[in-house]
């Protein structure tokens, strides 16, 4: 298993840059990193779980943390947090991100959902 030996993320562009051991370098979107968080609560607890998180255009990563010697913690400016992104996990996020990156774009169009976030009209300016 291929291990990081640099993590950098960049508020600026909102991406996670990972170069691991074998060479193989990934520049993940920070959106894509929560779409696809690996938390019980994105994945769920079986395959036909997962939820469809959307509207995260705009996400960014806050920090990132390690845990222990196998894997980091995101938190992302949404406040999600419970995602432990092992390197074999961000290893196959990288390699797969093409594929899984078309997928999550072909869900959301037959779900009739977006990238961008849902804008809330407050009742007061409903009224006016």
């Amino acid at each position: 298993m291929p291990i990081p030996v640099e993590i950098r993320a960049s508020k600026a562009e909102r991406t996670l840059t990972v170069t691991f051991d074998d060479g193989a370098r990934f520049v993940l979107p920070a959106e894509y990193l929560r779409v696809e968080s690996p938390s019980a609560e994105v994945q769920g607890h079986a395959p036909d779980q997962k939820v469809l998180v959307w509207g995260r255009r705009h996400v960014g990563i806050l920090k990132v943390e390690p845990v222990g010697n196998y894997a980091v913690r995101i938190v992302f400016d949404d406040l999600h947090d419970t995602g432990i992104y092992s390197w074999d996990y961000l290893y196959r996020l990288g390699r797969e991100y093409e594929t899984r990156w078309a997928r999550y774009l072909d869900e959301l169009a037959a779900r009739g959902l977006s990238r961008e976030p849902r804008k809330v009209v407050k009742a007061k300016d409903a009224e006016r």
